[in-house]
């Protein structure tokens, strides 16, 4: 059994082994193993009824908590484990915070610290006062167009628009001790980068990662964000096709509009706000990334999103605003919301990214045009090939032969520039049986 979030194994036992005790407190709980070695072999203990004793009056003076010691006997020797459950309030060290993160340990501090804080008390960022700002220093035309969104919206009562901006940010929850959250500065203050650094989006236009071609700052208040930055989107960075239907003109863009909205949607409101750092969206001639510094809840996987899954806000203030405004669901649903409109407008599923990093969803659009293809240099048999790829499911050496009548050793040469350039992979068999797929 190796060391993983719930394990650690130690040949003998120290003091200084309190912090991981804490550690373990302070995240999902675990179990610490002396009389170990790290490939977790027995190597037995000298000392163990002692330590029975010493270890458990040691965590409950210094820690403060009541763990499990057990003593188990091996042909090898002896080793003791010490079993912590996760506990519901902070646990220290001396004054130090603790927490198991995979398989080590970290001393928590500055931001991480204060999220720790917020978390066991049953808080988040978002809900934290902040002083010296009032309502009368908030964004009255911010007010007005929410009212009229959410009246739109069915999610508050028509003679709402009679209710002062006192009542509407009472009525919002946005309010602690009479004092203004920091979610009631980021929906309506004209200025919230005052208050928060990095509060704001930035777009680029990039030829490659390293190439940026030009790029634009969304500032403003939340509301404001995301109506700016859905115009910027589709009048500055994502192309569209003319076609016309009869005299109607009709623009079909490279993504579909709900999809991209959900995903800014889902950036603004389970950011990090915390951490100082903006919103970042990447446009590339072939794929669309919204990055942000968020989290995923403990319990739920990349894989979940593609699933109904429960919905859990980062942010449940600012959350709960843009709900009532009629701009996201409740029910854990813009995710899937995204993949069905991706299907549904024909082109590949997006793809999301999780980790310590942040997280990011990617877009990709629909591949399969001849100006994509001439762009990345394919030659019309390359192209046709492509074509019957899709329609087909995938080709051989052989069919690649007959249907343009070229030689084996040319047809291998344009398959492998396909594949090289990521559009193809070639199936694992060899020789008669093998093909290629997208």
């Amino acid at each position: 059994m190796p060391e993983n979030q719930n394990i650690e194994w130690k040949e003998s036992w120290r003091d200084e082994y309190l912090k991981w005790i804490c550690g373990f407190a302070n995240a999902k709980g675990g179990s610490i193993f002396i009389g170990k070695n790290d490939a977790g072999d027995v190597v037995g203990l000298k000392d163990s009824k002692k330590l029975l004793e010493d270890i458990p009056n040691k965590v409950k003076n210094i820690l403060g908590i009541l763990v499990d010691v057990n003593l188990h006997h091996t042909v090898k020797g002896e080793f003791i484990e010490i079993v912590v459950e996760a506990q519901p309030f902070p646990v220290n060290y001396k004054g130090q915070y603790h927490y198991r993160s995979g398989s080590t340990k970290q001393e928590l501090t500055g931001l991480a610290l204060d999220k720790f804080m917020l978390q066991r008390k049953g808080k988040h960022w978002d809900s934290v006062p902040v002083p010296h700002v009032s309502v009368s220093d908030l964004k009255q035309d911010t007010f007005n167009f929410f009212k009229k969104k959410a009246i739109k919206a069915q999610r508050i009562e028509p003679d709402s628009l009679t209710d002062t901006d006192e009542q509407l940010i009472e009525n919002l929850q946005l309010t602690e001790s009479h004092y203004l959250k920091k979610a009631a500065i980021l929906l309506f203050h004209p200025n919230p980068d005052k208050f928060v650094t990095g509060a704001y989006i930035k777009i680029g236009y990039f030829e490659s990662d390293i190439d940026l071609k030009f790029q634009d700052e969304v500032h403003g208040n939340i509301f404001e964000q995301i109506e700016k930055t859905s115009d910027l989107l589709f009048t500055k960075y994502i192309k569209s096709s003319i076609s016309y239907d009869g005299l109607n003109r009709v623009e079909k863009y490279e993504y579909p509009r709900e999809a991209i909205r959900e995903a800014l949607l889902n950036a603004v409101s389970h950011k990090d706000y915390s951490s100082g750092v903006p919103i970042q969206i990447s446009v590339y001639n072939d794929k669309l990334i919204f990055w942000n510094d968020g989290h995923l809840p403990e319990d739920l996987t990349i894989e979940d999103l593609s699933v109904k899954h429960p919905s859990r806000p980062f942010n449940p203030d600012i959350a709960n605003a843009l709900f009532r405004s009629g701009y996201i669901e409740s029910w854990g649903r813009g995710t899937l919301k995204m993949i069905n409109e991706c299907i549904q407008f024909g082109i590949p599923q997006p793809k999301y990214f999780y980790d310590m990093g942040g997280f990011w969803v990617e877009f990709r659009k629909d591949i399969f045009t001849i100006e994509y293809f001439k762009s990345i240099g394919l030659n019309e048999r390359q192209i046709q090939a492509m074509k019957y790829v899709k329609a087909n499911g995938k080709i051989t050496n052989s069919e690649y032969q007959s249907n343009f009548s070229v030689a084996r050793n040319t047809a291998s040469r344009d398959l492998m520039e396909l594949v090289e350039k990521g559009l193809l992979k070639s199936s694992e068999s060899k020789g008669a049986g093998s093909y290629y797929e997208l």
